[in-house]
């Protein structure tokens, strides 16, 4: 095992260092996941449990395959995900994850994704709730190699903040080589819209109702892909905002 990595690492810039020191000599490498051409895979990832939550994998996509992630990032401590996905022609990779604590957690997701043929795609929708002195961030690359024409990629970033003590952090990253491409990123960080609190409580909701629904949408569409929810994340998200929100 190499040693602990510190924050003068783009990667590990806001990571809890002392949570990374506590697992890092018995953390297993990466997760390799290969999907063969034309396959397709839909992949969920939900947390442990553990006060200390890291899952990582570098992801393979050959010619004309598809996966899709949907991660739920929710440790009460230090929660990190960490994604390095290789596109070759034609594959397509999607995204979407949420942060979702309080507390003092420290909550990441990391993400590189290199195009390296023509005409692969990938999006990425993150969506963070924080509470009380929690942090959330993404670090997000998208490396686009001169082989790469015609490639489509996105990120959407958008973090919501519940208390002042908490904080967000977004890092989205273009490095494009090639010269025909469409290429995006945005990123945004907000309270609680007032008017929109306003507007719930003028139709009868209480104070109480009306922010847990406001909450609730803001990740609600992460999980409208999913073709069959049998692993419970949306359920699973509501629940660890209900507790964020108290």
């Amino acid at each position: 095992m190499t040693a602990i990595p510190t924050r003068k690492l783009e990667a590990f810039r806001y990571a809890d260092a002392n949570a990374l020191a506590e697992v890092w000599a018995s953390l297993a490498p990466p997760e390799t996941i290969e999907i063969a051409a034309q396959q397709k895979l839909q992949q969920i990832w939900l947390p442990s449990g553990d006060a200390i939550d890291i899952r990582r994998a570098n992801v393979a996509l050959h010619a004309g395959a598809s996966a899709t992630f949907f991660a739920l990032n929710s440790a009460p401590r230090y929660g990190r995900i960490e994604l390095d996905v290789t596109l070759h022609e034609g594959a397509a990779f999607a995204l979407h994850a949420a942060n979702i604590g309080g507390g003092s957690a420290t909550l990441e997701i990391v993400t590189t994704v290199n195009h390296v043929a023509p005409s692969a795609t990938s999006h990425q929708v993150i969506r963070s709730v924080l509470g009380d002195t929690a942090t959330g961030s993404f670090l997000g690359k998208i490396a686009v190699a001169r082989e790469g024409q015609l490639t489509d990629a996105e990120q959407s970033v958008k973090a919501l903040l519940l208390d002042r003590g908490a904080a967000a952090n977004a890092k989205p990253e273009l490095e494009i080589y090639a010269d025909d491409v469409k290429c995006a990123h945005g990123a945004t960080v907000g309270e609680l819209d007032r008017n929109q609190l306003f507007y719930a409580a003028a139709r009868g909701l209480d104070p109480v109702a009306a922010r847990a629904l406001l909450i609730e949408g803001f990740i609600g569409g992460l999980w409208d892909d999913i073709e069959d929810d049998a692993s419970g994340i949306a359920e699973m998200a509501r629940a660890a905002l209900r507790q964020v929100a108290a």
